[in-house]
């Protein structure tokens, strides 16, 4: 299994899929319980919600379930959530609290794990990240997410459609979090918030370094906005899909036409 898929295109703006994935080797699938099976907790069809809007744009896709290992954790395995309900590095749990695993990994596993993928994912994205730094004299991280919009164990209510994910601004340009506020916030019959109760996962927070020139942003869709139902079989809507990929156009291309006037301004 070829842990990531890369494209490499030629435009300033880099999309980060890590949650995408479903593959899972049968030594690892076979060990999961029945619940577990479903791969519930997948981020499903961003891959190709976000297909064909930016020309240009390179992407790197994670083909592995995050129950094999989640390529959005610290690979020390430390908290993004201190005293908040979240899942680990190699979850126990899905996102409703209950167990996954008939057999769960030893640390030892879970470091081989580590290695064979979430390394791989972030080898390549990070040389992707740098190659259009190099090429531009900036890039811009937008990682792509989604989760379903109630999940009592994780947060309370319902989650707002457009959920914006900057670490309270420190990994991205003013300018980047402003332009993707105001579209969502202008979205007619969408609902957004920032730095709620996503502020950036481990990958938004690792590479946003502005000083370095390399920005970064998390969003992080409720699934109601895309998908039939928020359950199994997890089916993409064509309707909903078509309403809201104009707003992830305007989102993407303000971004890229952005990124040459943030480039000179730090130069």
């Amino acid at each position: 299994m070829t842990p990531v898929e890369i494209f490499a295109g030629d435009g300033p703006i880099v999309l980060g899929l890590p949650h995408t994935g479903t593959r899972l080797p049968d030594n690892i699938f076979e060990r999961l319980t029945e619940l577990g099976k479903t791969l519930s907790d997948t981020d499903w069809h961003i891959e190709r919600l976000y297909d064909d809007l930016l020309p240009g744009v390179t992407t790197v896709r994670a083909t592995f379930h995050r129950y094999v290992i989640d390529a959005n954790r610290d690979p020390t395995g430390a908290s993004l959530y201190p005293g908040q309900n979240t899942t680990g590095l190699v979850p126990l749990t899905d996102f409703d609290g209950q167990a996954i695993w008939l057999t769960p990994p030893d640390p030892v596993e879970v470091q081989h794990r580590r290695a064979a993928y979430h390394s791989v994912y972030h080898n390549a994205l990070e040389s992707e990240l740098h190659r259009v730094r190099e090429q531009h004299g900036i890039a811009i991280l937008y990682d792509c997410h989604s989760i379903r919009s109630q999940i009592p164990f994780l947060f309370e209510g319902t989650l707002p459609d457009f959920n914006i994910g900057t670490d309270e601004g420190r990994t991205c340009a003013p300018e980047i979090e402003q332009a993707v506020k105001s579209i969502c916030i202008d979205a007619e019959d969408y609902s957004s918030v920032i730095n709620g109760r996503f502020k950036g996962g481990w990958t938004t927070r690792h590479y946003g370094r502005p000083e370095h020139n390399i920005h970064a942003v998390q969003m992080e869709l409720a699934q109601s906005t895309y998908l039939r139902s928020e359950s199994l079989p997890f089916d993409y809507d064509r309707d909903k899909a078509d309403r809201l990929r104009p707003f992830l156009k305007e989102i993407l291309n303000n971004l890229a036409e952005l990124a040459p006037t943030l480039a000179r301004s730090s130069s």
